[in-house]
Formats: structure tokens, sequence, C-alpha cells
């Protein structure tokens, strides 16, 4: 498939697209004339950078993470390990704090909601 059907079946733009090639995060084949050409498994490969992106992962991290997914061996079995394990561990501080945030919200949303209780009843 050319660029343009990856794009349309993944949602990432061409630019995108390019974007991960430049990285070294996808790879395709090219046509005589010099066009991308893609296989199937790449809407999967577009859709895990997707991802990985969405939840914060930086390219860099991601390009380190590439020869793992790529050619799985023992070694790189390892150091894709290492890598996940540290990305899952900076993952779960960010929750941690987007929780503490939320409940803090939750509190001056009751806060609010109970002053405007009082203000309606005349009590304030």
């Amino acid at each position: 498939m050319r660029i343009g059907e990856l794009s349309a079946r993944t949602g990432a733009s061409r630019r995108s697209l390019r974007y991960y090639e430049e990285q070294g995060l996808l790879v395709s084949s090219r046509s005589p004339g010099g066009q991308r050409h893609y296989e199937d498994e790449h809407v999967q490969r577009v859709r895990l950078v997707q991802a990985f992106l969405a939840a914060g992962v930086p390219s860099g991290t991601l390009v380190e993470m590439v020869p793992c997914m790529a050619e799985p061996s023992e070694g790189r079995a390892r150091q894709a390990l290492e890598i996940m394990d540290r990305e899952r561990a900076r993952l779960s501080e960010d929750i941690d704090g987007l929780v503490a945030a939320r409940d803090a919200l939750d509190r001056l949303i009751e806060d609010n909601r109970a002053y405007l209780t009082r203000s309606a009843d005349g009590e304030v």
C-alpha cells in the first residue's frame, strides 16, 4: 500500500508517517519512482507507535525499542524489558500525579457545590 492508504488506515498523517521513517520507527520499500510502499503489518506497527506516543513515551525511547520489536533475541529481549520497565515506572508516576490532581479538583468541585447550595438557601 502507499503512504496515503496507510495514513487512511491508521489515522496518522502522511507527515507523521514520514517522521516515523526518519526516526527509524517504520521502514518502507520504495518503487522505482521513489514512492513509499508498506505492507499490512505496518498498520499494526503504526498503531503501536501511536499508542506509545499518546502515552507519553518519547520517540527517542521508541527508537531504542525498535530493534527489540523487529528482531527478537535474548539480548534484545533484556534490553526491551529494561526500557519497558523504565517507561512503565515513569507512566505510573504520571498516573499517580494525575489521580492526585483529579482528587484535588473533586474536592474543589464539592466545596463550590456546597457553597452554592448554602448561598441558594441564604446561609452565606
